[in-house]
């Protein structure tokens, strides 16, 4: 049985992962820091171990490898990932991203160096696109338009660095846009559905509230991304990058759209300043042939299928 450590297990990706892992048979163990919320994974503490450390603590993550020797796999998630909080806090952004993925690399290092580590970056790493670069390949420029876009270019590098350096195992990933079931509130899909799953309680005047619906987007189940992450942890080469992406493009205003039909109750929309960033990237689509190539891996799970999961999670939370 391959043991595997997730750091940000209670978190939207690393709850689906470890739901997939413990489905496939796989012992699963995952950091916290103490004031986490563990609503994500209540279902699922009883099949896991869970210990309290923090990624911005190296000392912790060595005591965790300690308790939890030799792991065989390590999926690095946690990280501060709201784009628009990371121009609010940029400090905190890239103390968290990159100095806690500095932490995490130094402990493997000292403590379990043969441990294969997938590191979490991000498609925003891609950033201002120009014409002609459509579909985004892995050898894309790094363009980034965010802190938060800036930090996943580091420790994208980073994971990198450890590998050319220390020869300790790393892959990374640039995951396109995902979503579904526990998405938090503060991401659009998400907070669509929440403000319709409130206004079909009668919680919220019948109006949603939304930021630019302009922009196209990637789009991804997340748990056809967690499948992913797994064949790419097993079957990735150490030092190489891999997009997850479906290889089509959608306009935030046609989710929005997507979302309001499934809904009987007349709603309109309005946008709010507050939502809206600095800059923002217009387009982001990718291509994953390389992950193809390696996994065979596709897409199962239908957008319109997520976006109704992500509506009934809210409306049963709400």
């Amino acid at each position: 049985m391959s043991k595997v450590l997730i750091t940000g297990i209670t978190g939207f990706v690393g709850s689906h992962l470890a739901d997939y892992l413990l489905s496939e048979g796989y012992e699963v163990c995952g950091i916290a820091r103490w004031r986490s919320k563990t609503d994500n994974i209540d279902h699922i503490k009883k099949d896991i171990r869970l210990i309290n450390a923090d990624i911005r603590d190296g000392y912790s993550l060595q005591k965790t490898l300690n308790e939890f020797p030799y792991p065989d796999y390590c999926f690095h998630l946690a990280a501060q990932s709201f784009v628009l909080e990371s121009w609010n806090s940029p400090i905190e952004t890239l103390g968290t991203n990159v100095l806690g993925t500095t932490n995490v690399l130094e402990a493997f290092i000292r403590k379990s160096p043969s441990t294969k580590v997938l590191v979490a970056g991000s498609s925003e790493e891609y950033g201002s696109i120009h014409k002609g670069e459509i579909p985004i390949v892995e050898e894309n420029p790094l363009r980034p338009m965010s802190p938060y876009a800036a930090s996943k270019v580091a420790t994208d590098k980073l994971g990198i660095l450890y590998y050319m350096s220390y020869r300790l195992p790393v892959v990374v990933t640039r995951a396109f846009n995902h979503t579904g079931p526990r998405r938090g509130e503060v991401f659009a899909t998400s907070t669509f559905a929440k403000q319709i799953a409130e206004i079909e309680k009668g919680k919220q005047s019948p109006i949603v509230k939304v930021g630019n619906l302009d922009s196209y987007r990637d789009f991804l189940d997340v748990r056809d991304v967690v499948r992913a992450y797994w064949l790419i942890i097993v079957k990735g080469l150490p030092g190489e990058v891999y997009n997850i992406c479906s290889g089509k493009a959608v306009k935030i205003e046609d989710i929005l759209k997507t979302l309001l039909g499934m809904s009987k109750v007349r709603i309109d929309v309005e946008q709010d300043p507050s939502r809206m960033r600095p800059s923002d990237v217009p387009i982001l689509l990718g291509d994953c042939g390389k992950l193809k190539k390696l996994t065979g891996w596709e897409p199962q799970i239908p957008l319109e299928k997520t976006l109704e999961d992500l509506l009934d999670y809210w409306r049963d939370r709400v």
